[in-house]
């Protein structure tokens, strides 16, 4: 191959020299064919060749052991090939002569080589406006003095990096479907295009070429909303990661820490109060508020039906001979219905309508659809046990917002001491109470000048009611004399007593 030197001047004497082909080979004592190639070269932009590693000594085994690392794949990893293992093969069975470390570094940049081949790359998914993505998470928010564990549906748009969510009991259909009907209302509008994982409230089954059979319910929920679906890969949340990322970003910026709300209602109420409020700040793209952004999706969505869609599932059911339901693992006592009847259960996100079956489908009863709660209990006495060592801390303690509104009246006093005698109290009383047997306590003392003198008494009393047995009611007396008191004044004028 001749130097760059040599191809530059023979390119000069064939565009600048008038030669021929002939000339410049004669001249030169080159080939014709290496003169015609440098002559009538127009593209000189030097190549970028991959450079490959030379293995000599290696390069027939190269095969044999690539293969290894391939099948090996299947395998555990604590079953896989050590370089030694390699090493000891290709000498045993196959004769080589090579050294362990050329095997030992060919096998690790093997390895490194296959693990980039494997990778899965991604794309950044550009959401035009009106388009969704829906997943579930898990959050803890305070009721009834103890964490209780909610679901919470989230609706998130990657165009605006808006999102809204809706708490449920379970990840059942009915609360599926009910939960983003509820965020449907909310803003006025359906999205165009909704991004699923394969949810089973959703998908029954996803077939081996991709293929997916869904419940009736959802197909038509989606024909009824007039949306599209669209579903992940198996195993593929990172293909919906927005909502992926707003459902951390709720339970980190929503629920931390944790909200007390008495009922799912206010739950529901706080969480749309949340969504709203976090809209007021820039997109982290765009740099535009996502208020602005929001209203500006919301001309892209479809708009709601005119009839609304109702959630529910229809299923038979029959009671027992004592007149009993059994759904799920409740057993709910129907006296108004006959032993052994047939009815027709219309089951609902929140609540069970028992319907006749006799074709009339009259209501026989309404009854609130059981769910297991998940609940973790407040360890109360670990708690103040704390505020004994730090009792300055009750004052500013999330749990605080957790004890009956008495009780938190009741420690949260400006006078020191009078708060260490005071949690000490209730410290003490939690050996034997429940803390909402205190709390009741000490509303029955509210207004009391010194209501921890008699606390203890007061819920003595109401663990220990007095008895007051009713008036007996007899009819044996004759009614002319019933209740006739006898004039003792002879009595007394024969013992002498005078009464005055």
């Amino acid at each position: 191959m001749l130097k760059v030197p040599q191809q530059q001047y023979i390119k000069f004497l064939y565009e600048n020299g008038d030669c021929s082909i002939s000339e410049i080979a004669k001249s030169l004592g080159i080939n014709w064919r290496t003169a015609k190639k440098y002559a009538i070269k127009d593209d000189w932009n030097e190549p970028l060749r991959k450079r490959r590693k030379r293995y000599p000594i290696l390069g027939p085994y190269l095969d044999i052991i690539d293969t290894w690392l391939t099948e090996e794949q299947a395998l555990p990893r604590k079953q896989r090939y050590t370089a030694k293992r390699i090493f000891d093969r290709l000498c045993e069975e196959h004769g080589f002569e090579g050294s362990r470390r050329t095997v030992e570094r060919y096998v690790a940049q093997r390895r490194k080589e296959l693990k980039f081949e494997r990778a899965e790359s991604y794309e950044r998914l550009e959401h035009p406006g009106g388009e969704a993505q829906v997943d579930f998470g898990t959050a803890y928010v305070g009721q009834a003095g103890q964490f209780v564990e909610r679901k919470v549906l989230v609706m998130s748009f990657p165009f605006s990096n808006a999102a809204f969510a809706f708490p449920v009991r379970a990840e059942n259909t009915e609360c599926f479907l009910e939960a983003m009907k509820r965020i449907f209302e909310r803003i006025g509008g359906v999205p165009r295009k909704i991004w699923f994982d394969n949810l089973s409230a959703a998908v029954v089954s996803i077939d081996r070429d991709g293929g997916r059979t869904f419940t009736d319910q959802f197909l038509r929920f989606a024909a009824h909303y007039r949306f599209t679906p669209e579903f992940c890969n198996p195993y593929s949340g990172h293909e919906k990661g927005h909502v992926e990322n707003k459902v951390g970003y709720g339970r980190r910026n929503w629920l931390v820490p944790p909200p007390v709300c008495d009922t799912d209602a206010g739950l529901e109420t706080y969480l749309a109060q949340m969504a709203e409020a976090d809209m007021d700040r820039p997109h982290y793209a765009k740099k535009e508020r996502i208020a602005d952004l929001w209203e500006a999706e919301r001309k892209k969505l479809l708009t709601l039906p005119t009839v609304p869609f109702e959630v529910f599932r229809l299923e038979p059911a029959r009671l027992n001979k004592y007149r009993e339901l059994r759904f799920e693992t409740t057993t709910y006592p129907l006296p108004q219905c006959r032993a052994l009847e047939t009815v027709l259960l219309k089951v609902k996100w929140d609540e069970i309508e028992v319907l006749s079956s006799d074709g009339e489908y009259r209501l026989l009863a309404t009854l609130p659809r059981p769910y297991t709660e998940k609940a973790i209990p407040i360890e109360w006495p670990a708690v103040f046990d704390g505020y004994r060592r730090k009792p300055r801390a009750v004052m500013y303690s999330d749990l605080a917002k957790f004890m009956p509104a008495s009780v938190r009246t009741f420690v949260q006093v400006e006078d020191v001491e009078l708060r260490k005698s005071r949690i000490a109290l209730i410290r003490r009383l939690l050996d034997t109470h429940q803390m909402s047997e205190i709390g009741a306590a000490l509303d029955t003392l509210a207004g009391h000048f010194s209501p921890e003198a008699v606390l203890e008494h007061t819920l003595y009393a109401m663990k220990h009611p007095e008895f007051r047995p009713e008036p007996l009611v007899e009819s044996h007396t004759p009614v002319e004399i019933n209740g006739h008191m006898p004039d003792l004044r002879q009595y007394d004028a024969i013992l002498g007593v005078s009464r005055s």
